[in-house]
């Protein structure tokens, strides 16, 4: 895993709290990175700087789904940037184990293919999914609410798939059951 720090401009030096009435900018290409084969994550906004969200820019590299699950309490915001996204934003009317892609809800919603400018929003308690089905790269805007659950769970996600090869299923499940998700489908890439 490498992790890089950008240079974000107003963004507070370490150790110290940030000033309340100073807003922050960070620019494109800029935030702290945390990366492996599997995925990039940029960190945008944090706990630092918001009370409401962290908000992440999340490269999903081809073949990549980070399989079905859901959250007692957090909201999910996902708008996609780049490239495109097959996803899954609620209940089925059976949640089987294997293959969220065929997932059917009562009232006829499907999984979709999302192309730049969706949004899709995700309220406590709604299974969703996203996955990379195609050959190139997608980028996607991403914010999770509240903050800072999401911060350490893409840090310590990324250290389990920093290695590559099949992920641990059981570490995944272990880590999210840590941080408010239960796991519904499993991860995968490529």
């Amino acid at each position: 895993m490498t992790t890089t720090e950008g240079l974000a401009a107003q963004a507070d030096p370490p150790g110290r709290e940030p000033d309340p009435t100073e807003g922050l900018l960070v620019p494109p290409g800029h935030g702290r990175v945390v990366e492996t084969a599997a995925q990039r994550v940029t960190f945008k906004v944090t706990g630092t700087h918001s009370r409401m969200a962290s908000t992440f820019e999340v490269e999903v590299p081809p073949g990549f789904d980070v399989g079905a699950h859901v959250h007692t309490r957090s909201e999910e915001l996902f708008y996609i940037l780049e490239g495109e996204l097959d996803v899954l934003a609620f209940e089925p009317r059976i949640r089987t184990p294997d293959n969220w892609q065929r997932w059917e809800s009562s009232s006829g919603s499907r999984v979709v293919r999302a192309t730049p400018g969706t949004v899709i929003v995700v309220p406590p308690g709604c299974p969703h999914a996203f996955a990379n089905p195609t050959d190139t790269p997608a980028k996607m805007f991403f914010q999770a609410s509240p903050p800072p659950d999401h911060e350490r769970y893409f840090e310590e996600l990324l250290e389990i798939l920093r290695d590559g090869g099949p992920p641990d299923q059981e570490a995944i499940e272990a880590l999210r059951g840590k941080y408010d998700i239960q796991q519904l489908t499993p991860l995968r890439h490529r």
